[in-house]
């Protein structure tokens, strides 16, 4: 009995186990290019009419402050806020993907690659 090895040690495995590979990421297609630039694009579009509405919704104000007369205007700024409060999660539903998309784009560009132009 003395010719007898002691076992080896145990090792674990690695989190997620031996058969766990992690996911590659697909192949960026035209599509996925034309997708960015839409949801960038619509990104900018809804950002715009935000700070619009912002700015015309302070004018009502301004208006509404001026004359009695005029104090519809401050119900119509009231209203433009509420659109402002609806569209920020619009807005943040479209920059995020977006940027991340650009950001994959960007990283993922071969060398000389300027944008299909």
């Amino acid at each position: 009995m003395p010719d007898q090895q002691p076992p080896p040690p145990h090792r674990p495995h690695p989190p997620g186990g031996p058969w766990f590979v992690p996911p590659q990421p697909g192949e960026i297609t035209a599509a996925y290019r034309r997708r960015a630039g839409l949801l960038t694009w619509s990104a900018i579009v809804v950002g715009s009419l935000m700070a619009v509405a912002l700015v015309v919704s302070v004018v009502f104000l301004v208006r509404a402050d001026q004359d009695t007369r005029n104090a519809a205007y401050g119900y119509l700024a009231l209203v433009l806020w509420v659109g402002i409060a609806a569209g920020v999660p619009v807005l943040l539903a479209l920059a995020i993907p977006a940027a991340r998309m650009r950001r994959r784009l960007r990283e993922r560009q071969p060398d000389g690659w300027t944008g299909g132009a």
